[in-house]
């Protein structure tokens, strides 16, 4: 039975095609991913099926209704069954659970109060029936973050009257989950399916793909390539339909070659590490490896003035140097990029141009004016040396895919020629290309002689990019791999020593 089915989606920007012709079937009971590389059309669907944008042309067919995507509104699409849990989730981590599943639909009211016992005791019918393991009096931020997931989920749903009705749409719901996490919201996810829910899952980690999908639509440059069943492929051949390319054109990576030492790190003593010796030298990609609660992105925060330095010394290029806060470790040469992009790096309602030349912005001012046309210069070639894809230099930051985003911040600290780059998952939430092209970023600015800390969950990534990985634990150097003996499952081995310990 089809839940749902979508033909002919077009949509344009500006004279640029963003979807042309884009159809596609999900099945009742079944999880379709949706994936493509960053630019391909993946949002811009997203948000013409949730109301957002209109739709050039297209329909959509729902529970035996068709529906004209042009007139579509939030309104319509919520009537007719589209439920959807965005990547940046509208969930308030700072109240109770039964305050963020009352959000979703409204307060019961007798007189004009609130009926409390009323909403618990609804709230509590919910977590039973999407089986979550919360009360409903916690604070949402109280929980696991998958389980945050969940009652997100369990907000977009809760009026259904059964799981075989209507359609769940997730975008991007374990870009910011750890590994364990990622697996207890799959198995969360094939239970839902089972019991007759409908699912488009987007996602960037092919892995999940194979684990939870049942079939899977590829776009590329807002064209449909294929639907295709994940079983029938391999990751190469699902990379190479997304992308237009194989894994070894997108993943190869040149080591580069050591030099003299840039960043000498000892007894550094922050927040929970505990005396951390390191030393990083000139082209050279140094990962800093552990499990949440290691002290691995304390150190970069550290060593970019935003967590306190309560002991050790730092020197760069020999000079000892007293780390104070921001400014004082862009004066000594040091750029970071840290985890949460949106939180603490992106300002969205700027433009391309503007978050780009935040970090160089004195150098456009002359007497008191701005230097606005150089600014944007600059940005454009900025575009074509960091592989930045946009509609203008003056588009909103917003606007640009989830790759191209990262780019920006990346480009935005490399054209300062930084001594030392500090990257808090700097491949988080992109797809498996622009990935590459970050990873082409991180090789050229060590190749001309800065150092870098890479701070990666993902071991995998850390095993190909890195000249070495050093693995914290507890706040402590637990061990460290070099070029010969890396491979993820050795850091991983190391990243447990604290558990097993």
């Amino acid at each position: 039975m089809i839940a749902l089915r979508a033909d002919g989606v077009s949509k344009a920007f500006d004279g640029t095609q963003a979807l042309d012709d884009v159809s596609f079937e999900l099945e009742q009971g079944a999880v379709h991913a949706l994936l493509g590389g960053n630019g391909c059309g993946k949002s811009t669907l997203i948000k013409i099926l949730a109301g957002v944008l209109p739709a050039d042309a297209g329909s959509i067919e729902i529970g035996g209704e068709r529906h004209e995507l042009r007139w579509m509104t939030s309104t319509r699409a919520r009537a007719a069954g589209l439920h959807f849990v965005h990547q940046r989730r509208s969930t308030f981590p700072e109240l109770s659970v039964m305050d963020n599943l009352s959000i979703g639909r409204g307060f019961d009211t007798s007189l004009g109060r609130i009926r409390w016992s009323a909403a618990r005791r609804r709230a509590a019918d919910v977590l039973e029936r999407f089986q979550i393991d919360a009360h409903p009096d916690q604070d949402l931020w109280e929980l696991s973050p998958a389980t945050q997931v969940m009652v997100a989920i369990a907000r977009a749903l809760q009026d259904q009257d059964d799981s075989s009705e209507g359609v769940l749409v997730l975008d991007e719901p374990t870009a910011s989950l750890p590994a364990p996490e990622v697996e207890l919201l799959l198995t969360t996810l094939r239970r839902y399916a089972t019991a007759g829910q409908a699912i488009v899952y987007v996602t960037h980690r092919l892995e999940e793909v194979f684990a939870v999908a049942d079939r899977a639509t590829l776009l590329r440059d807002g064209r449909l390539v294929d639907t295709v069943s994940p079983k029938d492929l391999d990751h190469e051949g699902l990379v190479e339909l997304m992308m237009g390319r194989t894994v070894e054109q997108i993943e190869r990576l040149e080591r580069a070659p050591e030099g003299k030492a840039v960043l000498e790190i000892s007894g550094l003593r922050a927040g929970p590490l505990r005396g951390i010796d390191l030393t990083a030298r000139s082209g050279e990609v140094v990962g800093i490896a552990g499990l949440i609660g290691s002290g691995r992105s304390t150190l970069l925060k550290a060593l970019f003035g935003v967590v306190p330095l309560e002991a050790g010394e730092v020197s760069i290029d020999g000079s000892s140097w007293t780390v104070s806060d921001p400014r004082g470790a862009m004066a000594a040469g040091i750029a970071y990029v840290p985890e949460d992009r949106q939180k603490d790096a992106a300002f969205e309602e700027l433009s391309v141009c503007e978050n780009l030349s935040l970090t160089v912005i004195p150098q456009y001012w002359h007497h008191a004016v701005l230097g606005r046309r150089q600014e944007r210069r600059d940005a454009l070639e900025l575009f074509d040396s960091f592989l930045i894809k946009a509609e203008s230099e003056e588009a909103p930051f917003s606007s640009l895919s989830g790759g191209n985003q990262q780019k920006v911040v990346v480009a935005r600290w490399l054209r300062r020629d930084p001594r030392v780059l500090l990257l808090d998952e700097p491949t988080q939430g992109v797809d498996v290309g622009a990935r590459a092209e970050i990873y082409e970023l991180i090789v050229r600015a060590v190749s001309d002689g800065a150092t870098a800390l890479v701070v990666s969950s993902d071991f995998e990534e850390l095993a190909r990019i890195c000249d070495r990985v050093v693995v914290l634990g507890r706040g402590m150097t637990v061990g460290e791999l070099q070029n010969h003996e890396l491979g993820a499952e050795a850091i991983a081995h190391l990243a447990n020593t604290e558990l097993r310990s």
